[in-house]
């Protein structure tokens, strides 16, 4: 693992998977309401989700935050 990696939490996990686990977790209503993005609010889906995602880079930011924030709620709920 290079050196740049080694303290990334995110290293491996793709942003697909990260919405995923979002969107099962929270649903697109809450996901819309956490972060005010018209692609989770109006018509979502996972495929506009990423694209919109790969071109803004602030957007990203904030679902990854999000993502990293709510990580062991997720693990949790994945196991029950």
């Amino acid at each position: 693992m290079s050196e740049e990696q080694k303290n990334n939490p995110l290293h491996g996990i793709t942003l697909k998977d990260i919405l995923n686990d979002l969107v099962e977790f929270y649903g697109w209503e809450d996901l819309g309401d956490q972060i005010n993005i018209n692609c989770f609010i109006f018509d979502p889906s996972i495929n506009s989700s990423l694209t919109f995602l790969r071109k803004t880079p602030w957007a990203r930011t904030k679902v990854e935050a999000l993502y990293l924030n709510s990580k062991s709620e997720i693990d949790l709920a994945k196991k029950s």
